[in-house]
């Protein structure tokens, strides 16, 4: 399952861009199909009746859309929407009474090693959840006045309202479904080398090792960071 979606999650950029770039309702109806198989899956692949009438109704409302001038409007929600539940999910962790979002994960990682926390890792990684929930909420605001501002596609332009200062679908997609993932790709790799430096003693050694044990960390226990 985890492979099907890294391949679904791979694949929506691709059709997305493409739909903005050619101005075209088909792979706009595709790309947001590949989004509805993706939260969808887990029930789809138990063959749960919901889960396949709630497909079914999504194709066919997608498959009118792509006949309509709206489109390529459904492409406008993604970005926006899923940074800024990333976002939010970052910084409901920062509440008082809360342990912050990459403190549970560092204190999971350092536990299965066997490694104590300090309470310089604990600032850091309270610090580090923050700059993530900011980041990431930027981006969504980002994307929200892109997608207000694109023409003809954008949001203003389909209601009728010529905006004062205007980027092209094009341009929108470039930002949206393949800048994003290189802003958000370099800041986790600055960051992972910024803390190779502050912090030499951790229980991994490289990039593909942390990603390892992130890993094993098991569903149960990114069930219960997501709650």
């Amino acid at each position: 399952m985890m492979g099907l979606r890294l391949l679904l999650a791979a694949a929506y950029p691709v059709f997305a861009h493409l739909a903005s770039a050619r101005s075209d309702g088909g792979w706009a109806a595709l790309a947001m199909a590949d989004i509805v198989l993706l939260l969808l899956l887990e029930p789809l692949l138990r063959r749960r009746a919901w889960a396949l009438t709630l497909l079914a109704s999504c194709l066919l409302w997608l498959w009118w859309v792509s006949q309509s001038r709206y489109a390529l409007m459904p492409l406008l929600a993604p970005p926006v929407v899923f940074i800024a539940l990333a976002s939010w999910l970052f910084g409901r962790t920062l509440r008082a009474g809360q342990v912050p979002l990459i403190t549970r994960i560092v204190q999971g990682l350092y536990a299965q090693a066997a490694m104590p926390m300090t309470p310089a890792l604990y600032r850091y990684t309270r610090q580090l959840t923050t700059a993530w929930a900011v980041m990431l909420g930027v981006l969504a605001l980002a994307n929200l006045w892109l997608a207000l501002c694109a023409v003809p596609s954008g949001v203003l332009a389909q209601l009728g309202h010529r905006p004062a200062w205007t980027v092209t679908d094009e341009q929108w997609s470039l930002f949206a479904n393949l800048l994003n993932y290189g802003i958000v790709g370099v800041f986790f790799l600055a960051e992972y080398w910024y803390r190779k430096l502050v912090f030499p003693l951790r229980p991994y050694r490289n990039v593909l090792q942390f990603m390892r044990q992130m890993a094993q960390l098991g569903p149960g226990f990114w069930n219960q960071l997501l709650r």
